[in-house]
């Protein structure tokens, strides 16, 4: 079974290509840091209903936090990487602008870094237009 990493999982769109994906016979890993830039009850009731999926798991977890990212992504051992997740809104860039650079550059850089050294098969990245 192939296994994909999600980051953003519990994000709108995260959440239905999680769900595409175990109906397609796919283990999914699930990777969001659940800030409360968008409503956490929602986050959390997504994870809730893919983790009724046997073959889904999640961790939630900063991109920033190369450590942990790294470690997960060496127990998981993913064949794809899709990495969705990413510090949203523009506005909000003028009053928070370090959370920019921590999660959508630095976090960013460390998916592709994960990729590179596991030797992952495809990543696919959709998540810096806040940039």
């Amino acid at each position: 079974m192939r296994t994909v990493l999600v980051t953003g999982s519990a994000g709108f769109i995260g959440f239905h290509l999680a769900q595409l994906l175990l109906t397609n016979g796919f283990r999914v890993f699930g990777y969001d840091s659940m800030n409360d830039y968008y409503d956490v009850r929602l986050k959390e009731k997504r994870h809730q209903i893919l983790q009724q999926h046997e073959a889904f798991s999640s961790t939630v977890g900063r991109l920033e936090d190369f450590k942990t990212l790294k470690a997960l992504c060496e127990a998981q051992q993913p064949d794809v990487i899709v990495h969705l997740a990413a510090q949203a809104g523009v506005r909000y860039s003028l009053e928070n602008p370090r959370a920019y650079i921590e999660a959508n550059i630095v976090g960013t850089f460390n998916v592709m870094e994960c990729a590179r050294e596991l030797k992952v098969r495809h990543l696919l990245m959709a998540s810096t237009s806040s940039v």
